[in-house]
């Protein structure tokens, strides 16, 4: 039997809001472990990562929170969704008045459940699986990534290319639980969240989420 990730995604789900924004319903799982094994049984892997697409990460939470609230950012805008995950952001900000979405992520089931996602909220968002990281990306006015910051040298490298892009002019919000790799220079504070979380995925079962605007730091080029 041939695997269908939109059936798949519609029988390990069901639709909630997440947290902190009643404003959206999203295909979520209520437990990681059994989705977990459930994906490995269906794609016959045995190494797959969680499937973070199923989940409302407090980052994504926190920057959406904040574009609902403050829809002036986005309103008429292109914008990025980074590592989008279920998509919550892209599509908050279409809910905000967005011209338009796209949601980026490498995991395929990622872009399908966007996909169903958005047609829940009844909005558009186009997606992909990638965006070059070594040039400013020209295509959007405003860029979230949410909790990016976990890992010391994909950390650097994104950091590098978000940067890239402000000095273009593009508005990049970083929106982050806490993680150990957020940059210290050119970050200005926009708001915080307390976020609850579940165990299986967090050491704890709050996380306080920090939206930040990156703004341009001298010699880049020396990072």
């Amino acid at each position: 039997m041939s695997f269908d990730p939109v059936d798949f995604i519609r029988t390990q789900t069901q639709i909630l809001p997440p947290a902190i924004i009643p404003e959206i319903k999203l295909h979520l799982a209520t437990e990681v472990t059994p989705l977990w094994q459930m994906t490995e049984e269906r794609l016959r892997h045995a190494d797959l990562p969680p499937p973070f697409w199923a989940f409302a990460w407090p980052g994504g939470q926190g920057v959406s929170r904040y574009i609902l609230d403050h829809p002036e950012l986005v309103k008429d805008k292109r914008v990025l969704d980074f590592a989008a995950g279920c998509g919550i952001a892209a599509i908050a900000a279409m809910k905000a008045g967005a011209k338009s979405a796209l949601a980026v992520d490498i995991d395929a089931l990622a872009l399908h459940a966007i996909a169903l996602n958005a047609e829940k909220n009844n909005v558009v968002v186009a997606t992909s699986d990638g965006v070059d990281l070594t040039k400013p990306f020209t295509k959007a006015d405003v860029i979230f990534a949410g909790d990016i910051c976990y890992q010391q040298a994909m950390s650097a490298r994104l950091t590098r290319w978000l940067r890239l892009c402000v000095e273009r002019g593009t508005l990049v919000l970083l929106s982050d639980p806490g993680r150990a790799y957020v940059p210290q220079e050119g970050m200005v504070k926009l708001a915080s969240y307390d976020v609850p979380t579940s165990r299986d995925l967090e050491d704890r079962d709050m996380r306080t989420v920090t939206v930040w605007r990156m703004e341009e730091v001298q010699a880049l080029s020396e990072d």
